[in-house]
C-alpha cells in the first residue's frame, strides 16, 4: 500500500546582495546590518547557506554533500526562485538514517494490536485482559518498556493516571490513565517536545461503552505513529528532552491530554512544542481519491492563551500570524518537507476543524506551542461509526481502510521535526523591537539561551502581507543587532543556530514594553 515517491522540482536560492557588517562579532556586542534597494529586490540566499558562511559553519549543502546524502528534493511543487524558502533546513546523515529505521509493517502490527481489543472506550473495562481500555493501556506499557530497553536508562515510562469525576460524557468517576515515555535529552534536559496520540476509540453513539468500537483511523493510527517514534529515539541522545505520549479519554473531552498539560503547567515545565497525530492513517478520501504525500498540520493564529494586555499589543502591530505556535508549523514544514519524509505539510491556518477539537487543544490553553496532524481528506464512514453494512457500503472504523506505508511517512513527518528541534538550540527568548525612538532602522534585541553550542543568531523577516519568512540575515554571536528597515513596514523574527548548523524555530519579535 505504499506508494512511490515523489520528484520535487529545482530549488533555487538567489543571494540577498547588499549586505554589510559594523561592530564587533563577538559575545554580547551588537550587529547592524544595511539593507540597499538591490536587497529589497532579490530574493534572500538560503538561510542555511548565508548563516553558516558568516559565522564560519560549512553551509547545510555543503554538509549534506560531505555527509553522502544528496540535495533535498522533497514532493512535487512548482519551481522558481520564490518557492524556495530560505529558512529550510535539509536534513543531515544522522536525521537520514533514524527516518529509515520506521517501519510500516511494525506500524500495521501496532495498528491491528490495538483493534484487537475490540473496544478502547474510556468508560470500557480497566481490569479485563483481553478487551477494552485497560487491556489496551497494559500492552502499551510493555511495547513502550520494550522500546526504553534500548536506551540506556535514558528513556523512563510511566502510567500517569488520575480520577476523573463525574463531568460531560464521564457519568460515573473514571481512572484515565496516559501511557508516557520519557526520553531524557544530554545537554537541555529541561527543555521539552511531546508527541502524542491518542488510544481510546468510540463508535456511533459517544456512550456506548461496550459495542465494538476498533478505532484503527481515529486513532490507532496516531498511537503507531508515537509508539514507532519512540522505538527508533530510544537508540539516540537528544539534545533536549523528547515525550512520547498515548493518552486516554480524547473523545470523552480531551480529558487524558487536559490533565498531563496541566501537570506540565504545575510544574513549570519548558515545553516548547507539542504535536498530536489524530486520524493520519488514510490518504483516500470518501469519493475515493488520494492524496498520499500530503499530511495537514492544524495551527492556530491568535493564541489561545493571549492576555487582554498581549491582545492589546496585538491589534495595534499586528501579529496574527505569528503566534509560537504557527511558528512551530513553519519549522515542521522547513525540516520536514523533502525528500527524507516524501511528504508535503499543508499547514492550515486554524486551530483545528470545524466543530472539531483534538489534544493539542488543552496544551494551547495552558500556553505551549502545540499543532495537529491530521491526514489530507477524512472518511467520515470510516470514524465515530458503528462496523455495519449499508447497502452494501461497509462503515466502521477497520484496518482495512488504513494505509501504513502513508502512517509510515506522517512518522517520518513527525520524527524529522521533532528530531531537529530537540537536538537545535531552544526557540530564543525575549526577542523584542526596542521602541523607545523614533527612526527608520530597527533594533532587535533577545537573551542568549543556555545551550553550550550554540554558534550564534540570524534575523528573520518578511513583509506584512507575506505568510513565510522571506529574509535571513546573520547577526552574529550576540544578542541583539540592527537592521536598516523600518520596523513599521514589515515583521521581524530571531532564531539561533549551533555548531552543526542547525536552527531553532523562530521567536517573533513584539514591540518592548
Amino acid at each position: 500500500m505504499t506508494q512511490p515517491g515523489e520528484d520535487a522540482g529545482n530549488r533555487h536560492s538567489g543571494h540577498d546582495g547588499n549586505s554589510s557588517h559594523d561592530g564587533n562579532s563577538g559575545r554580547g556586542a551588537a550587529r547592524r546590518t544595511v539593507l540597499g534597494a538591490a536587497t529589497l529586490g532579490a530574493a534572500t540566499l538560503g538561510a542555511a547557506t548565508l548563516g553558516a558562511a558568516a559565522l564560519g559553519l560549512p553551509s547545510a549543502a555543503a554538509a549534506s554533500s560531505a555527509a553522502g546524502g544528496p540535495a533535498p528534493s522533497g514532493p512535487a511543487r512548482p519551481a522558481g526562485p520564490a518557492c524556495r524558502r530560505p529558512t529550510e533546513q535539509p536534513p543531515p546523515r544522522e536525521l537520514r538514517s533514524l527516518l529509515r529505521e520506521i517501519d510500516p509493517h511494525r506500524i500495521e502490527a501496532t495498528v491491528r494490536k490495538l483493534v484487537s481489543f475490540g473496544t478502547r472506550h474510556t468508560l470500557s473495562a480497566q481490569d479485563d485482559p483481553v478487551r477494552g481500555v485497560g487491556a489496551a493501556r497494559d500492552w502499551l506499557l510493555a511495547e513502550l518498556r520494550r522500546s526504553a530497553q534500548a536506551s540506556g536508562g535514558r528513556m523512563t515510562v510511566e502510567l500517569q493516571s488520575y480520577v476523573q469525576q463525574p463531568a460531560p460524557r464521564v457519568p460515573v468517576a473514571t481512572t484515565i490513565t496516559n501511557v508516557v515515555a520519557t526520553l531524557r535529552g544530554s545537554v537541555t534536559p529541561d527543555r521539552i517536545y511531546v508527541v502524542s496520540g491518542h488510544y481510546d476509540s468510540r463508535n456511533s453513539d459517544p456512550m456506548n461503552a461496550t459495542g465494538d468500537a476498533p478505532g484503527a483511523d481515529d486513532d490507532a493510527s496516531g498511537v503507531a505513529v508515537v509508539l514507532e517514534l519512540a522505538r527508533v529515539f530510544a537508540t539516540r541522545r537528544p539534545a533536549a528532552t523528547v515525550v512520547f505520549a498515548a493518552v486516554a479519554g480524547e473523545e470523552q473531552g480531551l480529558y487524558g491530554s487536559g490533565y498531563m498539560a496541566r501537570t506540565y503547567r504545575g510544574r513549570q515545565a519548558d515545553v516548547q512544542g507539542m504535536f498530536t497525530n489524530d486520524i493520519v492513517g488514510s490518504p483516500t478520501a470518501e469519493d475515493g481519491s488520494r492524496d498520499p504525500h500530503t499530511i495537514r498540520l492544524f495551527a492556530e493564529g491568535v493564541p489561545t492563551s493571549e492576555t487582554p494586555e498581549q491582545a492589546e499589543v496585538r491589534r495595534s502591530v499586528g501579529g496574527e500570524n505569528d503566534s509560537p505556535s504557527r511558528q512551530l508549523a513553519r519549522f515542521v514544514r522547513d525540516t520536514a518537507e523533502n525528500d527524507a519524509t516524501g511528504m508535503r505539510v499543508r499547514v492550515v491556518y486554524r486551530r483545528d476543524r470545524y466543530l472539531r477539537s483534538g489534544d493539542h487543544v488543552p496544551f494551547l490553553q495552558q500556553g505551549f506551542p502545540a499543532a495537529r496532524f491530521t491526514e489530507p481528506a477524512e472518511n467520515y464512514a470510516h470514524q465515530h461509526q458503528d462496523v455495519r453494512v449499508v447497502e452494501g457500503k461497509q462503515y466502521g472504523d477497520l484496518p482495512e481502510f488504513c494505509d501504513f506505508g502513508f502512517i509510515a511517512r506522517v512518522a517520518r513527518v513527525n520524527g524529522a521535526a521533532l528530531w531537529s528541534l530537540a537536538q537545535a538550540p531552544g526557540t530564543p527568548r525575549g526577542a523584542v523591537i526596542r521602541t523607545t525612538a523614533l527612526g527608520n532602522s530597527t533594533e532587535l534585541a533577545w537573551e542568549r539561551g543556555p545551550e553550550p553550542d550554540i554558534a550564534g543568531y540570524e534575523v528573520v523577516w518578511r513583509e506584512t502581507t507575506e505568510p513565510e519568512w522571506t529574509h535571513v540575515v546573520p547577526a552574529g554571536n550576540t544578542n541583539r543587532h540592527t537592521v536598516a528597515l523600518s520596523k513599521d513596514n514589515v515583521f521581524f523574527g530571531i532564531r539561533a543556530l549551533n555548531r552543526s548548523g542547525l536552527r531553532s524555530p523562530v521567536a517573533f519579535c513584539a514591540p518592548q514594553a
